[in-house]
């Protein structure tokens, strides 16, 4: 099977990470001698923050406030994983990257660099039932203040590097329905994929 690239991006609560470990589960099915190369933002920048550095400090504080990251940060996260672990027919599934046009076209530049075609699945969920799922996960993290935060910069920021993948040639967008049950999210992601 030839490598194939993701990138999974949607609102906070649209369920990213399960819908990934699904899309592993098929890849997995499909190609059984083939490896997957994950990298999600979120995990990376909360082992980022527990640091001692002043950089790790200044990043902790930004998230405290629910601010978004600087993209230099992003950028340095995905970018050194990609240089030191890709390996040449690897699956790739980026997770809540790119959230915004610049890191996106920064993104584009490695896409190019690798030679790769990349899938885009946007979870797309309205704010209103993002920040609902917010709110039931109960997290210490999660307060209004912080989680209308997240969905303003993702509006501000993130909604212009989804339509930069929808209109650049090295993308294909799949705007999946993220408000349905896990199951049927998880199956029009693979009828979109045409995998049936």
């Amino acid at each position: 099977m030839t490598p194939q690239t993701f990138i999974f991006i949607g609102r906070s609560g649209a369920g990213k990470g399960t819908q990934v470990k699904l899309l592993q589960d098929v890849l997995k099915e499909k190609d059984p001698s083939g490896e997957i190369l994950y990298i999600e933002t979120g995990a990376n920048f909360r082992k980022f923050f527990e640091g001692d550095k002043y950089s790790n400090k200044i990043s902790r504080e930004i998230y405290d406030k629910g601010l978004r990251q600087p993209d230099f940060i992003a950028i340095w996260m995905w970018a050194k994983i990609l240089l030191e672990d890709l390996k040449n027919n690897e699956h790739v599934i980026l997770d809540g990257i790119a959230r915004s046009l610049p890191e996106a076209m920064t993104l584009t530049t490695a896409i190019e660099f690798y030679d790769r075609k990349v899938t885009v699945v946007y979870l797309n969920v309205s704010r209103t039932w993002s920040m609902e799922k917010l709110l039931s996960r109960k997290r210490s993290d999660d307060n209004m203040v912080e989680i209308n935060e997240r969905l303003d910069w993702f509006e501000r920021d993130t909604l212009p590097a989804i339509e930069y993948f929808n209109i650049h040639d090295r993308y294909t967008l799949l705007d999946i329905n993220g408000e349905q049950p896990i199951e049927k999210v998880h199956a029009e992601i693979i009828e979109k994929l045409h995998w049936q």
